[in-house]
């Protein structure tokens, strides 16, 4: 009996070994079956971790720091601009549930991609409008759909969102991890005082991809 729980108890944790082999995530699940990393920036990581949070197939989503110089930043050497990085949430998926291409479309429902280096009341490059993508199918896929999104002329400017490969990513201080659901009070008014809802819907509609 001890023989067989402890089989049973080391099965369970190479099943959910995790590691990291060329930008991919992998774990040894039921079916084997790669997971894989997406990173965008989207303004306002909390609203961008509730977007993705609950989404069939994503895994995890992790608040965080990309695209800038300075190893490890803090919250407020990012929040004050100096070093290059922008508020982002580096997601993991399994894509046999859910595609990459569905990814780019909550992403593009939940961002202002009309304005350059802000988003919604946040204003300087660290809330800029990004896409990192961590292999060439993810560069291809997101390019195609910043031009259909361009092609469709549903805005009468140019779409400043950018598109670079995925950099270092440093997850941000606990206390912004699933800030939505710790402080949900302080998040609803920072959300609607900020007017990301009220603009969200005068870009999309009700797309119902925008989480309030």
């Amino acid at each position: 009996m001890k023989i067989t729980m402890i089989c049973t108890v080391v099965s369970a944790i190479l099943m959910l070994t995790t590691f990291t082999v060329h930008g991919k995530t992998t774990r040894q699940g039921g079916e084997g079956s790669p997971l894989e990393k997406a990173t965008f920036a989207g303004g306002c990581f909390w609203c961008m971790e509730q977007a993705f949070d609950k989404l069939e197939g994503v895994v995890s989503v992790m608040p965080g720091y990309t695209g800038g110089t300075k190893k490890n930043p803090t919250y407020k050497e990012v929040s004050s601009g100096g070093t290059g990085h922008a508020e982002s949430v580096q997601i993991v998926y399994d894509p046999s549930k859910i595609s990459y291409a569905r990814l780019l479309e909550v992403f593009w429902h939940n961002i202002d991609p009309t304005v350059k280096d802000r988003q919604f009341c946040d204003v300087g490059n660290q809330y800029r409008s990004a896409i990192f993508t961590h292999n060439e199918e993810q560069r291809k896929l997101a390019e195609e759909s910043k031009k259909k999104l361009e092609e469709s002329k549903r805005f009468p400017g140019p779409v400043y969102t950018e598109i670079v490969a995925a950099s270092e990513f440093y997850p941000a201080e606990e206390y912004h991890q699933k800030y939505y659901k710790k402080n949900p009070v302080r998040y609803k008014f920072y959300r609607w005082n900020c007017g990301r809802d009220a603009r969200l819907r005068d870009l999309w509609g009700e797309t119902g991809d925008v989480h309030e």
